[in-house]
């Protein structure tokens, strides 16, 4: 019975763990409105947002301003001075 009972409350303790964030960076840069609404979250230190999600939500205004990046091609002539 002792077992039993420990396996259940075993059980009930690994339920009520924090599940992953399901966004993802493309998810949010898709869905503007859903971002703006965790970076407000984020900013109040809301408890209901993970470390995790403030930092996709991060990433995601990254992309949505800088884009895919470029990368620096230097002049072929260095200019002179």
């Amino acid at each position: 019975m002792k077992i039993v009972v420990l396996l259940f409350v075993a059980v009930t303790l690994a339920a009520c763990n924090r599940a992953a964030p399901t966004d993802t960076v493309d998810s949010l840069v898709a869905h503007p409105d859903h971002l703006h609404g965790i970076e407000r979250q984020c900013a109040n230190n809301d408890a209901r947002v993970s470390a995790a999600e403030c930092e996709l939500a991060s990433e995601a205004r990254r992309k949505l301003f800088m884009g895919n990046g470029t990368q620096y091609t230097p002049p072929k002539n260095p200019p002179k001075f």
